[in-house]
């Protein structure tokens, strides 16, 4: 197995100083592949360099993704302290009690005693079984409403006081809802898990999120061509095919892929693509440490956005909602049917 030097991956410092790496590795996968696959996955992935792994109770593989890391630490020399390991509470968790309940459930999973990273999965408690079809609809869903986020979200402080947590963090999060949280928070998030590629760059929200010492963390950093089919509509754009990511791809003489992930780390977010393929997921992180994009470059695939989401979520709209765009304020503000700042 080739092995990347994680001294080599770019970093980036929190707020308080630490350095996280600025690549993780993503482990949604459990609509194609099995939690033994993604878990097999995640400790070559150790192996090979990753010291990031983005996790969630949602994706059903934590107990087998806590096995997998522990066998990388024992049999590649790794300390604990050398990875960052987060996790998301899922939607059927939010409240008072239910978040720490779930947190312990991650951790015994996982067969760690802290998490260095835990984030709201969704702003709502909106549930869908997993996978459900494109057109299921839970009659219980509603729209962002603040004071039961901020309940949640005050349980999430409860954790970092207790020791169990270092950093918590907020994901799938619109402008308009961070900005009216924020002023709220005790704790405030450290991290923004929403998907950032190049045919959709959220840049208000990505400069927002820099201003205010929030890391954007981009999924589907590849346009995701293997998301669940419910997620996949005609018009969707196809980030590899771009004209401008195929030109600088052969320009470099790499996969579209990797062009992704280097401009992602370039402009300043964490890309966490998965795989379960040794040769993608290594080429993944070597593309971080060398042959960087030109500023050009840059610049052409920053005058490339689309604008065009691709990840529309539909299976979390509430009754009477108008369409999938209620969930994202696309008219700039919190959905009229829920909590308005």
């Amino acid at each position: 197995m080739e092995r990347i030097d994680p001294g080599k991956i770019p970093m980036y410092s929190l707020p308080d100083g630490e350095k996280i790496p600025m690549i993780g590795m993503g482990t949604f996968g459990n609509d194609r592949f099995t939690p033994e696959q993604v878990s097999s996955a995640v400790k070559g992935a150790a192996l090979a360099g990753y010291r990031f792994f983005d996790c969630a109770a949602a994706y059903q593989n934590e107990a087998q993704i806590g096995e997998a890391l522990k066998e990388a630490m024992e049999e590649g020399g790794i300390a604990r302290k050398e990875l960052f390991i987060s996790s998301k509470v899922w939607n059927d968790m939010h409240g008072r009690g239910d978040v720490l309940i779930a947190a312990a459930k991650t951790l015994k999973d996982l067969q760690i005693d802290h998490l260095d990273g835990y984030m709201v999965h969704w702003p709502f408690p909106n549930y869908h079984p997993p996978g459900c079809a494109r057109d299921y609809r839970n009659p219980a869903s509603r729209p962002f409403i603040i004071e039961e986020f901020m309940e949640t979200w005050e349980q999430m402080e409860r954790l970092v006081d207790a020791g169990l947590v270092r950093y918590i963090g907020v994901s799938n999060m619109t402008l308009p809802k961070l900005k009216a949280i924020l002023p709220l928070c005790r704790i405030r998030p450290v991290f923004n898990e929403v998907e950032m590629h190049p045919g959709f760059q959220q840049p208000e929200l990505y400069e927002f999120c820099r201003e205010n010492q929030i890391l954007p963390i981009g999924f589907c950093p590849l346009g995701s061509p293997t998301r669940p089919d419910r997620d996949k509509l005609p018009d969707d754009v196809s980030v590899m095919d771009m004209p401008a990511v195929k030109r600088i791809a052969q320009a470099h003489g790499v996969h579209p892929a990797l062009v992704c992930i280097k401009w992602a780390v370039q402009r300043g977010h964490m890309p966490i693509p998965f795989s379960v393929y040794e040769a993608e997921y290594t080429s993944n992180l070597r593309a971080v440490t060398e042959d960087p994009l030109t500023p050009q470059e840059m610049q052409e695939l920053k005058d490339a956005d689309t604008g065009r989401r691709i990840i529309k979520a539909q299976n979390f709209l509430w009754p009477g909602a108008s369409g999938w765009e209620d969930l994202w304020d696309l008219d700039g503000t919190i959905s009229k049917n829920g909590w308005n700042s």
